[in-house]
């Protein structure tokens, strides 16, 4: 079996077929979920599922599970995925590849009459991006229990429209009841959407790990006064005190390398005058790390620096949590799984901490998962230029064939 390998023209035709479903002008894709667009990308991946043979499951937030049965179908399947929606100015490669290279590993296996002893599955996942609708990551959030189908259902998006309204309207309102669809093991193939892998040369990058975030909303508040008459020394300047904040945010990060990340990437200042001295500032803090202890320890400085500079300021300085999600680490049995195949495979490679949200984080509280990660140009992704080289999609493509044959097992 060393020497199998998948199609890469026919993975990147799919690629090319899939991104004009919502193409922009720009050359990325626009395909928000559960849109007409989005429905139109479902049918064409389900239709194609179908004409490799595979038998298609849509569950209740209209996750869509697409089956090869395996010798043994008592044994849970062996899934692969990702999503098919997009950002409003997204790619053609964010959530799609994932999808694809699934389908792709199944094409293969048809065509070599290679029989495994689990069924293999590709799935998509409704919603991930969360641009149209909130939460991100909605269809496997649902699936793993992280919040209820009510919840989701009643999501509305800008218009008032709601999921359940959406999913119905463009066929997607499925029968399973989300979470009862087995899984043995799950994995999902991704561009790195950062600049590691790139800047280090390596085609394949092995996900350990999923960075934990915290996010919060900080508010500085002071005294609005006339730039010009009143003296340094007697200003409450709600954006000089804000600014060491939003310095120290980026000082706690460097303190915790290599995966320490903090970042200030919203800002509003009142009344946002020229002549006159901010009265209050509210800004966004973004605190990102590897594990639960680092990423703790990184809470408490911020909030310590921010009680000091309340008491040195005498400002008024509230500090909310907004949104918390904790590092996931990814099953061994997976991870290994990849770093066998990609060694198998002879794939120039490094380990890959990543530090965005994938849908593999939620199938990774109720199932064994892992990730692959493969160079993007220039790190960019989340942009109409994001872009990857047929090679690098190909090579993560026959790694995940590999590593899902290693765990469905193959009929000798």
């Amino acid at each position: 079996m060393n020497e199998l390998r998948i199609n890469g023209d026919r993975l990147w035709k799919s690629l090319m077929d899939l991104a004009a479903i919502g193409a922009t002008e720009k050359g990325g894709v626009k395909r928000l979920a559960l849109t007409d667009l989005d429905r139109q990308g479902r049918d064409l991946v389900v239709r194609w599922g179908r004409e490799a043979g595979l038998e298609v499951t849509v569950d209740q937030i209209g996750n869509v599970f697409m089956r090869r049965e395996g010798r043994n179908p008592s044994l849970f399947p062996i899934v692969t995925g990702s999503h098919v929606d997009t950002q409003p100015t997204g790619g053609k490669f964010d959530g799609n590849y994932g999808v694809l290279a699934g389908l792709e590993v199944v094409r293969t296996l048809n065509e070599r009459n290679i029989q495994t002893e689990a069924p293999i599955e590709v799935a998509f996942w409704t919603n991930e991006e969360g641009s149209r609708f909130v939460p991100v990551m909605m269809g496997s959030g649902v699936f793993c229990g992280a919040f209820s189908l009510e919840t989701a259902y009643a999501a509305r998006d800008l218009e008032g429209r709601t999921v359940l309204e959406e999913l119905e309207r463009i066929g997607y309102l499925g029968d399973q009841v989300p979470g009862k669809h087995p899984i043995g093991a799950y994995f999902e193939t991704h561009i790195e959407q950062g600049p590691v892998l790139e800047d280090a040369g390596k085609v394949i990058g092995v996900v350990p790990a999923v960075m934990g975030l915290s996010w919060y909303d900080c508010t500085v508040t002071g005294m609005e006064a006339h730039a010009g008459p009143t003296p340094m020394g007697l200003r409450c300047d709600a954006l000089q005190v804000a600014t060491g904040i939003m310095q120290e945010v980026v000082q706690i990060a460097n303190r915790y390398p290599p995966y320490g990340r903090g970042t200030v990437g919203m800002v509003q200042v009142f009344p946002n005058s020229r002549n006159v001295i901010p009265g209050q500032v509210k800004f966004s803090i973004d605190l990102r790390n590897v594990n639960d202890a680092l990423l703790d320890t990184m809470h408490e400085e911020m909030l310590a620096f921010v009680a000091a500079t309340r008491k040195e300021s005498g400002l008024a300085i509230e500090v909310e949590r907004v949104s918390y999600y904790p590092p996931c680490p990814f099953h061994p049995d997976c991870v290994n799984a990849v770093r066998a195949a990609t060694e198998k495979l002879g794939y120039s490679t490094m380990d890959v901490v990543s530090g965005a949200g994938h849908d593999a984080i939620y199938a990774a509280r109720v199932v064994p998962s892992g990730m692959i990660f493969v160079p993007c140009k220039d790190g960019i992704s989340h942009n109409e230029i994001e872009d990857a080289q047929p090679a690098h999609l190909e090579a993560g493509c026959n790694v995940l064939l590999h590593a899902m044959l290693e765990r469905a097992g193959v009929v000798a």
